[in-house]
Order: C-alpha cells, then structure tokens, then sequence
C-alpha cells in the first residue's frame, strides 16, 4: 500500500482530472483509496474534487462488525479530522467486499449519468478499452445517497463487477489502483457519449461479436483475467 502522503497526492491529481476532463462537475461526486490494512482516506463532505487541497480528505477503518453510524455507515470509524463524505457506506462496501480494489471514483458524468437514469445497457464489445475495462457492468436500484440501504446493495454486487450504474443517482467505478479506476471511469464515459452522439448522427455501432470479446480478454496479456463470480 502507499504512504498517505501518495495516496492524498494521487487522489488531489485524480480530483483535478476528472474536473478537468468532463468527468466532475460542480462538489458532486467523491473518491477515495486504500491507506492500509483496515483503512481509507475519502474526500470530505462538502470539498470540490477539482481543487482538494491536502487536508481535505478523511482517514476511515473498516471494523469488522463494528458500532452503525448514522453519518458513516456500520462498521466505520472515521478518524478525528474533518468530516468524511456521507457515501462512506457504499465505499466500504467495496473495500470489505473486494480485497484487490485499491481506489473507488464515485461521480455524475453526463452521459454516463444518462444512461444511469435510462434502462438500457452499456455494451462492453465496441472497442479495446471497452472491453478491457467495462467487461462487467452491473446496476444497483434508487437508493438515498449516503444511506445504509445504498451501501447494502452496492456490497451484495461489488463482486460482480468493477462498474456500476447508480439508477437516477451516478456511477461507481473502482479497480486496482487509482490510475487504473480513472482509466475506466473515463472509457465508461467515452463509451456512453458515443452511443448517444452515434444515435444522433444516424451512425450504426459496429460492435464486435461475444466470441472475439471473449478472445480478447484471454489473450490481450494486459492484466491476468479476473475471476468474477457467477
């Protein structure tokens, strides 16, 4: 794991990113990534991911069968220091459900966001990046944000996927690393924005067939496969 001196400079980058490239707007959204064993920092409530400054972040521990809070979810006691956003139920969830993941990127991005207010699906086989980092795509039901019954969800479908569509709410996007997180919150955005410019202009997608998809993850040699529950 890294200090928390990389991981607060990695994550005011990843903030300033995402505002930077459509991927933010506005105090919407919040991020966060693994410290240690046991804990996480998560942008406080209230902060502007495009310009969090050092101490805007807030030091959360993952406690097995903890005391709830009504501010941070069960199990979570955050630090001393400045008060955590109030979607720390759904970040831990995550955490506790998914050992290998290192950071979770939660936002609003437009078109990502309609597709989360719309029914239809998101295809993973229109090109290399989709199918590398959108191979899984699940969708959670309406939910109140920073509520218990939001975190509950997102922890019974974090093993399925590394994306997931907020219904009427945003996105989640976790993965390895912070890098490898923003990588796939951007392809999910790319991949939405054409699917809907495409429709505008009358142009067809051309997508590949499952088979070659398939091929692809077996052989592409980026990563090792990942093993998704059934």
């Amino acid at each position: 794991m890294m200090r928390r001196e990389e991981t607060v400079s990695e994550l005011r980058a990843a903030g300033k990113y995402m505002m930077d490239n459509g991927l933010a707007w506005g105090n919407a959204g919040n991020i966060s990534a693994r410290l240690s064993d046991g804990s996480f920092l998560i942008t406080a409530t209230g902060t502007f991911l495009g310009e969090l400054g050092e101490d805007d972040f807030a030091e959360c521990f993952l406690v097995e069968g903890g005391p709830a809070s009504a501010e941070t979810g069960a199990g979570v006691n955050p630090s001393p220091g400045k008060k955590p956003s109030k979607e720390v139920p759904m970040h831990r969830a995550i955490y506790e459900s998914r050992p290998d993941i290192g950071a979770v990127l939660h936002a609003s991005p437009f078109y990502s966001t309609l597709f989360a207010c719309a029914t239809e699906g998101i295809p993973s086989n229109l090109f290399v990046e989709t199918m590398y980092y959108l191979e899984r795509i699940e969708r959670i039901g309406y939910y109140h944000p920073g509520s218990a019954e939001l975190g509950d969800a997102v922890g019974k479908k974090a093993r399925l996927s590394n994306v997931l569509l907020l219904d009427n709410h945003g996105v989640l996007v976790y993965d390895v690393n912070i890098k490898e997180a923003r990588m796939a919150l951007q392809t999910l955005e790319m991949a939405c924005r054409m699917i809907i410019e495409s429709r505008s202009a009358g142009i067809s997608l051309n997508a590949l067939p499952k088979t070659m998809e398939r091929d692809f993850l077996e052989r592409s040699g980026y990563r090792t496969r990942r093993k998704w529950e059934a």
